[in-house]
């Protein structure tokens, strides 16, 4: 995990505390450059017209993704003149990451989006998933941003060459979901703008990118399925986000998934997940726990679970989750 950044004047992070998390981020693999300290842009590089020859250009006019490298002695070389951000560029890393945006105070869904549990992008990408039959899977490397959003990171499906989507434009997946791939970057703790953070609150490998987010975001993709608001409906669930009905779904399949020897790990892990939900807000006990009680129910006798060990395993996961609630915060800071 990258340490924590201690703050000097105007709320940047010390120099060294950069240095180590670029350097950190280098030994994933995951390529890195310096940003304008405190700020989303790149430091001011030379025009492909105005190019030395020289240098990094060398052999040939570079820009920053060029220029983003895992090489230690760069790292350090590059921080030393002053407290940069730390930019990851998505595309020579093999990542791809999908930004979760909250809207502005005031602004509203456009109407193609204005359905009963959106508010931002977090609650568009959990609708995208259920028109596609799918899950998200959020047991991925998460960042939260300065403005209430989130960064999940996930790894390029090989031999894909995933571009930058915006929003509901051009073939972008839909209001308040950006996605940085080739030709796009992201920050990373603990750079910070306008003396805001970027926080580490989920610090695992990134998983593979969903196949139906691959299958949406490949060349020519196709455009996605007219929405319309939902029947009225007596399922209990129907009333909560898309976010929590979407995590629900995911964390359900993937307890009556479970094959005989892990059945009783993937119930406990599944309840553990939701139980964060729990305790941020997002969710009733008695909802993740009813949910999760009738997806163990297709392993009963079938695999040595019985209806006591169900519940005792959906009540210790809750509980244990519930005490470590993950950091979802919708709306924007004061």
């Amino acid at each position: 995990m990258p340490p924590s950044a201690q703050r000097t004047g105007r709320g940047h992070a010390r120099p060294q505390h950069l240095t180590s998390a670029a350097l950190d981020y280098a030994r994933r693999g995951w390529r890195v450059f310096p940003v304008r300290p405190d700020a989303k842009k790149p430091p001011a590089l030379h025009s492909q017209a105005a190019c030395p020859g020289r240098g990094p250009c060398a052999s040939g006019h570079r820009k920053w993704e060029d220029r983003a490298t895992t090489d230690p002695d760069r790292i350090a070389a590059a921080w030393a003149h002053a407290p940069y951000g730390v930019g990851i560029a998505c595309g020579p890393s093999g990542l791809v990451v999908i930004d979760l945006d909250v809207p502005a105070p005031g602004e509203q869904p456009p109407p193609g989006w204005a359905l009963p549990g959106v508010r931002d992008g977090a609650d568009v990408l959990a609708v995208l998933a259920e028109r596609a039959g799918a899950a998200i899977d959020f047991d991925t490397f998460t960042v939260a941003t300065p403005r209430g959003g989130m960064h999940l990171y996930y790894t390029a499906p090989p031999g894909t060459r995933i571009g930058n989507r915006a929003g509901e434009r051009g073939a972008g997946l839909g209001w308040k979901v950006d996605v940085r791939g080739w030709g796009g970057y992201v920050l990373a703790p603990p750079s910070t703008n306008t003396g805001r953070p970027y926080r580490l609150t989920h610090d695992t490998a990134p998983v593979p990118l969903p196949e139906w987010l691959t299958g949406l975001l490949t060349p020519a993709p196709p455009a996605p399925p007219p929405l319309e608001c939902p029947p009225a409906t007596a399922d209990p669930i129907a009333d909560l986000p898309a976010y929590a009905r979407t995590a629900l779904q995911g964390e359900g399949q993937r307890v009556a998934g479970a094959r005989t020897g892990g059945r009783n790990h993937a119930l406990n892990k599944a309840a553990y997940n939701l139980g964060r939900l729990v305790g941020a807000g997002l969710l009733t006990a008695d909802h993740a726990a009813d949910h999760l009680t009738q997806a163990a129910a297709v392993h009963l006798g079938t695999g040595g679970l019985t209806p006591a060990e169900i519940r005792t395993t959906i009540a210790s996961g809750l509980t244990a989750g519930t005490r470590n609630p993950r950091t979802i915060t919708r709306g924007n800071p004061a």
